[in-house]
Order: structure tokens, then sequence, then C-alpha cells
């Protein structure tokens, strides 16, 4: 997570967003802490019957989408029911059930948050190498938002 989406996750937080990331196993959350994440366990987040308040936005990695039945039920029902403003998802390959849904997107990392995602690597024991200014996402954004207030761009060719 922090590889493909740490400097997003750092401007979120610091932008107001109220980040929390739920992850299969809690035991190292430092890295996540560095980047202002709140950690939550999968576990109890998807046994739990609660859901409201719903969040604004959801953003998921493709390989926990393939791997686990709960999360495609979930993000299937986000997108039936439009629940969520904005899905998102990082990682290697988009699954296929969601190529026509989600449209190529980017995030120009600010520069704290460039400085902060090599920490957070550092701490989570991964190779020291630089970090890219920006990060590349599939994405389905509402588009009621207006443009000053969306951080990830459409990626053009």
């Amino acid at each position: 997570m922090v590889t493909h989406a740490g400097g997003w996750l750092f401007d979120r937080a610091m932008a107001g967003w109220e980040v929390v990331v739920l992850v299969d196993e809690t035991d190292d959350r430092r890295a996540l802490e560095i980047l202002g994440a709140h950690v939550v366990d999968l576990e109890s987040a998807l046994a739990s019957p609660i859901r409201i308040p719903l969040p604004q936005a959801i953003a998921v990695d493709s390989q926990l989408y393939r791997a686990d039945a709960r999360v495609r039920d979930g993000i299937a029902e986000v997108f039936d029911y439009r629940l969520i403003d904005e899905v998102t998802m990082w990682g290697d390959g988009v699954p296929y059930d969601l190529e026509e849904r989600l449209i190529p997107v980017r995030h120009r990392l600010s520069t704290a948050a460039r400085m902060f995602k090599q920490t957070a690597l550092s701490a989570a024991g991964a190779r020291s190498a630089p970090t890219e200014p920006s990060e590349l996402f599939r994405s389905r954004t509402a588009l009621s938002r207006p443009q000053g207030m969306r951080d990830l761009a459409p990626v053009t060719v």
C-alpha cells in the first residue's frame, strides 16, 4: 500500500481527510501511521454489521479485490447502488470486470508526500529508491465534484 498509494494517502490526510486503512495484518502499523492513516483490522471491519456512515471514497488493492470475494461483493454493491462518490484501485492490472468502470488517473505528489512516503517505505523495510513524483491508479470519481476539488487527474496518452 505504501509503495503504490502512500503519497496520495499522505496528501489526503494533510488535506483534512480522515484516512482509514483496512489491513489483514495489523502487527506493523508504523509505516501507515507515518502517512497519517488510521489502521483498522480488515476482518473486524468486514464482519461488522454497521456500515454507516459510508466513506466518501474507497480505494482498494487490485490483488485484494481478486483474492477476497467479500471485497469484490462490496465493490460491486458500491457500483450498483452508487453508494460512494469515488472508487480507486491501485496495483498490477485492473480486474477484467472493472476495466470498463475505472479510468487511468494520476496523483502528483506534494514534496512533503514524497518525503513522508520515503520515510514510510524505510519503516516498512522497503528498499531505498527515490520516490516517483506521481502515483498511478484506476478510478471512478463523481463528476459532480468541482474540478478544483479533485486530486486525481485523468492520464492522457
